[in-house]
Parts: structure tokens; sequence; C-alpha cells
């Protein structure tokens, strides 16, 4: 098992190991076709919103596939409630938390339906999805982060918690798994961060650490300007060599998986690593461009990642 060395880490494993122990969803009785269709309109969000994510959840079994769609349906909408320039956001995403967590949703709300059948037949526990609202409102209160402990228990909340439920939907050997997903979340929210900063400053929000920014001699002033300075340079090569730590740290966690699984969370991890390795291209610039890749180049890196997921 992996040893923890910060108190972030510690903390957060006691986190899950909470949830984990929650109530499960009970089962949903529904007309075949009304969640059939449920599931497309999951699929069809997951698509239009996530390209990587379409991409590797494509690498899952169908019962899978489609039950990892309608987690990203429900983590998209509840994310864009927040992300919305209106008022109130604190009210409407209070009431996409009561349908989006009902036993038994309307048969006309069909993300919440689709959602609320892949929690019952994947029995994921109710804790995790609260966990991940209670994240996602974060950004309701909080636009600046002290250190990389706080930051690091948001990641938990908006990415961590979607692993954990990903990790029922695919099938774990046993709770030594949980700090594997905690640190792949950490991870793949750290390059979401360091790849969005300039689109963040412009939605008022800054989540790089504040005392390692103060650290490297940067203000928010050098974001504003979004100056690509030796200073800057510096801090983002700090940041890149913790994310990559942590996907390293992750990777034996997919060991864990059960084997039909293993490719799709790997893949996943081996998109978002190159995410890092075109910030570091493009001269550590975040503020004008934002890092991707082109979907060949993702097809490009699969057989590559299937090849290193065989020697496991």
């Amino acid at each position: 098992m992996t040893t923890f060395t910060f108190s972030w880490e510690e903390k957060l494993l006691n986190k899950a190991n909470e949830a984990i122990s929650g109530n499960i969803f009970p089962a949903v009785s529904v007309d075949q076709m009304l969640l059939d269709d449920a599931y497309h309109q999951a699929a069809s969000i997951t698509r239009e919103h996530s390209r990587t994510f379409y991409l590797t959840s494509g690498l899952l079994p169908q019962p899978q596939r489609q039950a990892a769609r309608a987690l990203y349906a429900f983590c998209r909408i509840s994310d864009d409630l927040v992300d919305e320039r209106t008022s109130g956001r604190r009210e409407k995403l209070a009431r996409w938390r009561k349908e989006s967590l009902a036993d038994h949703p309307p048969a006309d709300s069909s993300i919440p339906l689709a959602w609320a059948d892949t929690r019952s037949s994947f029995q994921i526990p109710r804790h995790y999805a609260e966990q991940l609202l209670e994240g996602v409102s974060q950004d309701l209160e909080k636009a600046r982060y002290q250190n990389f402990d706080e930051l690091a228990h948001y990641c938990y909340g908006v990415a961590s918690t979607v692993g954990l439920m990903v990790m029922h939907i695919i099938g774990f050997k046993s709770q030594a798994a949980i700090p594997y997903a905690i640190k792949l979340g950490v991870a793949l929210q750290l390059t979401n961060i360091l790849r969005d900063v300039g689109e963040d400053w412009r939605n008022g929000r800054l989540y790089l650490p504040q005392d390692e920014l103060a650290l490297y001699g940067l203000s928010e002033a050098d974001i504003a300007a979004g100056r690509v300075s030796r200073r800057w340079r510096a801090f983002m090569r700090f940041q890149i060599r913790r994310a990559r730590s942590l996907y390293r740290q992750a990777q034996p966690g997919i060991a864990m998986l059960e084997k039909s699984g293993r490719f799709a969370i790997a893949a996943a991890a081996g998109l978002y690593q190159a995410i890092l390795e075109d910030v570091e291209a493009n001269d550590y610039d975040v503020f004008n461009r934002r890092a991707y890749l082109k979907g060949t180049q993702k097809l490009l890196r699969l057989p590559g990642i299937w090849l290193g997921i065989n020697r496991i």
C-alpha cells in the first residue's frame, strides 16, 4: 500500500474511508426505453464537453461505459451550475442536489434517472456523490488557496471523488485501491488547474497555492499580466514535477482494478499527462493558449498505453 507522507494525504484517505461505508442508493424501477434514452443523453453530454473522457470511457465494456458517462453528465451539470454567471446559483445547486440524489427521480428527468440507475447498479456510496457536490460548491465560496494542503482538499472534492465512484463502476479488488484513486484524482485536477490558469483568472479564480507563488517571487499581478518570466517557468516546472510524481504514485492502483477497466483508466492518466507536455512545449504560456492534444495525437498514444497495461 502507498505510503502517506503529508497531512493532506492522511486527511483525504480518512474522508474516503468514511464515505465508502455510507448508504447505498436503492434500485430504480423505470421503463427501459426511458432509461435507454436517459443514458443516450448522458453520452451526448459527455461527447460534447469532454472528448478525452468520451474516448477513454469508450474503452470500457458497455454497461460500465454508459455508467461512466452518466457519472460524467452528473458532474458536468453540477459544475456548470456553479460556473453560471447568473444570480441564484446556490439555490439552483441546492435544487440540483435534491434532484440528482433522489432515490427515485422523475421519469422525465433524464440525467438524474441515468445517474440513479448507475448508482444503484454499481453500488456507489451516497457520500461520494455528496462529497463531489460539496467540492463543486466550494467555487461559490472560495477563489484563492493559501497552500497545497487546501488545494488538495479541493481537488479531492471535485476529482478524487469522481475516481472513487469510477472505481466502483469498474470494480476493484480491495479498499487498498482507495489511496491510489485519491492521488490520481489530485493529479488530474492539478493538470486541469495548470492548463487553465488564464481562463480561471478571467473567471475570477486562482487555484495556484499562494505561498508557493510567493516562494517563487510571483504575485497576482504577474498572473493578471500573463507574464511568462524566468520565475514563472521555474514555478510551473515545480508544479508539473509534483503532478507527474502523483501520477507515478497512483499507477500501482491500476493493477487493483478489474482487468476490463484498466486500459480506460491508464489511458485517461496517460492522455492527461500529455497535456503537461504541451504546456512545456508552449514555454509554460497558459495565459494565451489552452494546452491540448488533437484527436490523432490521442489515438497514437493508445497502443503504448495498452502495452504498458499488459505488463501489469
